[in-house]
C-alpha cells in the first residue's frame, strides 16, 4: 500500500485542481441581484413603521412551502459556521482562499434573496423566523461528538461531505420552487438551485481529483459521508418536523437522497469500477456495496408506509365527504 498522505500534502498535491475548477467556476457562474427575484410590490408596512404585523392568513405558502422555505433559509443563514468549517480544512492559502471567498459570497446571495421574498410577501411569520436564525446560528454547526470520536474532522471528508450536501440541497432547493405554487418563487429557487449545483462540481472535481492522488483515503472519506450523512439544518428548530413534512411530500425524501444524490455521485467517481484500491480499499468498496443496498430496503420501506398513509387520509376525505 502507498504511503498515505497528510492533510497538508493533499491540499498542496490538489491546489492546481482547485485553481482550474475556480477558473471553471468563474466563467460559469452568471451574475445575478437578489432584488431582481422579489416580488417588492406585493410588500407593505409593518406595524412599527404604520403598518400591521404578520398574521397567519396573510401567507399564500402551504404548510408544506412553509416548512421546507424555512427549513431551506436556516441552512443558508448558518454560514459562519461553515465558512469556519471551510477556512479550517481548506486553508485561506492559494487558490483554496479563492475558492473559500467566492464560495461564501454566494452562498450569502442564497440567504438575502430567500428572506427577502419572504418577508416582502408575508410567507411566514417574521418573528419566529428571526426567532430560530437567531437560535440556529448561536448553535452553529459542526462535527457532533461521535463524528469528533471517529476523526471527521480531515479534508478529505469535508470535500467528500460538501460534494453530496451541495447536491442535496439542491434538490431540495428545486423541489421548494414546485411546491410554493408561485411562479417567482419558482424562478428564485431555479436560481439558486443552479448556484448549489455548481458548487457541488466544484467539490465533486476536487474529491474526483484526490481519488485519483489517494484512492484507499478518499474512498474511506467517500464511505463515511454516505455511510452516515446528516443534512447541515440537523439541530434547527422544528427540524425533524419540517423534514419529514418534505419527505412525506417529496421535496427531500429517502428515494430522491439515494436516487438523485448517492448513486449519481457514486457513479461520476465510478467508485464500483475503479481498479486502483489496494485489498483494504476493496474490502471498504464492498462495504459501501452492503450498506447501499440495505439503504434501497429502507427507501422502500419507506415508500411503501407513506403510500399506505396517504391512501388512508384519501379514505378518511372520501367518508367525511359522505357523512357531510
Amino acid at each position: 500500500m502507498s504511503r498515505r498522505l497528510t492533510d497538508l500534502e493533499i491540499r498542496g498535491e490538489l491546489e492546481p485542481v482547485a485553481a482550474a475548477n475556480v477558473n471553471r467556476h468563474e466563467a460559469a457562474a452568471p451574475a445575478w441581484n437578489p432584488h431582481d427575484y422579489v416580488p417588492w410590490d406585493r410588500g407593505r408596512a409593518f406595524a412599527r413603521t404604520g403598518g400591521i404585523d404578520w398574521a397567519p392568513e396573510q401567507s399564500q405558502l402551504s404548510d408544506v412551502a412553509k416548512a421546507a422555505m424555512i427549513t431551506n433559509l436556516l441552512t443558508e443563514d448558518n454560514l459562519p459556521s461553515y465558512h469556519r468549517e471551510a477556512a479550517e480544512h481548506f486553508s485561506l492559502n492559494d487558490a483554496w482562499a479563492a475558492w473559500v471567498g467566492r464560495w461564501t459570497a454566494e452562498e450569502n446571495r442564497h440567504g438575502i434573496a430567500i428572506r427577502d421574498y419572504l418577508v416582502v410577501t408575508r410567507g411566514v411569520d417574521p418573528v419566529a423566523l428571526e426567532q430560530a436564525r437567531m437560535q440556529h446560528v448561536a448553535n452553529g454547526f459542526g462535527a457532533t461528538a461521535e463524528e469528533e470520536a471517529r476523526h471527521k474532522t480531515d479534508f478529505l471528508l469535508s470535500v467528500a461531505y460538501v460534494t453530496f450536501q451541495e447536491l442535496a440541497t439542491r434538490v431540495s432547493h428545486r423541489n421548494t420552487g414546485k411546491v410554493c405554487n408561485d411562479p417567482v418563487a419558482d424562478r428564485l429557487l431555479q436560481r439558486i438551485a443552479a448556484d448549489e449545483n455548481l458548487h457541488m462540481i466544484f467539490y465533486r472535481n476536487v474529491c474526483g481529483a484526490a481519488l485519483d492522488l489517494v484512492p484507499d483515503q478518499a474512498l474511506e472519506a467517500v464511505c463515511d459521508v454516505v455511510e452516515n450523512f446528516r443534512m447541515p439544518g440537523q439541530g434547527m428548530p422544528n427540524f425533524r418536523r419540517n423534514g419529514v413534512l418534505m419527505a412525506k411530500h417529496g421535496i427531500y425524501d429517502p428515494r430522491q437522497h439515494l436516487d438523485e444524490v448517492v448513486r449519481p455521485t457514486l457513479r461520476k467517481w465510478r467508485i464500483f469500477e475503479r481498479d486502483d484500491f489496494s485489498f483494504c480499499g476493496e474490502q471498504r468498496r464492498e462495504k459501501l456495496a452492503a450498506y447501499l443496498e440495505s439503504l434501497e430496503r429502507q427507501v422502500i420501506r419507506f415508500e411503501e408506509q407513506r403510500e399506505r398513509r396517504f391512501a388512508r387520509a384519501t379514505l378518511r376525505k372520501e367518508e367525511e365527504a359522505k357523512a357531510g
